[in-house]
């Protein structure tokens, strides 16, 4: 049966190696996808694996219809393509890296979506935007507060703390992914 998760979670929570690493034990081994994201982002920015587009391939992309989702934040373009609603329908399991922002127009547009937050310490977010070295000071002060203005309090939202090991947050998520009987070995 398809399901789709929508983690969201501030730049520094953990999202993207809580991510990679439920890729990983995963491996193609049951009916999950990750979806990328369309981000006009250069490629080699770090982070994420996702399609950089430029600003005229995002607007060409959104006039045709190819994004499910689409929506702007920090100055850049992000989009989902309408390749989940095919591996929605043929009954895989749909994970995409979202937006804390977008999520009411998400959950209407998927009424069945299931939003996990991956959080962390303010502290240790900090830290690791500071070890990022992609920002500056003040940049990282304004995402760490908007962070505090974005707080959640939704109860429909699945929460998952990141403020120790990797692996101890991804379990969490993957657990929520996989029926019981279809666990994986993560001890591989």
């Amino acid at each position: 049966m398809s399901k789709l998760f929508y983690i969201i979670g501030a730049s520094g929570a953990g999202k993207d190696s809580v991510m990679n690493y439920c890729r990983e034990q995963i491996n193609g081994e049951l009916p999950v996808v990750f979806a990328h994201r369309y981000i006009t982002r250069p490629a080699n920015a770090g982070g994420e694996n996702h399609v950089s587009l430029s600003r005229l391939e995002f607007e060409l992309r959104l006039q045709h219809g190819l994004f499910a989702m689409h929506w702007e934040s920090h100055g850049l373009y992000y989009g989902i393509g309408i390749e989940i609603n095919n591996w929605l329908q043929n009954g895989l399991t749909v994970v995409i890296n979202g937006s804390r922002e977008y999520l009411p127009i998400a959950m209407e547009k998927y009424p069945a979506i299931q939003p996990v937050l991956i959080d962390a310490d303010t502290d240790l977010i900090k830290n690791r935007l500071n070890n990022r070295a992609r920002e500056d000071e003040e940049a990282i002060a304004k995402r760490l507060q908007r962070n505090e203005e974005l707080n959640l309090q939704d109860t429909s939202i699945t929460r998952i703390q990141n403020n120790g090991a990797i692996e101890d947050a991804a379990n969490q998520l993957l657990s929520l992914m996989l029926p019981t009987e279809k666990l994986i070995d993560t001890d591989r």
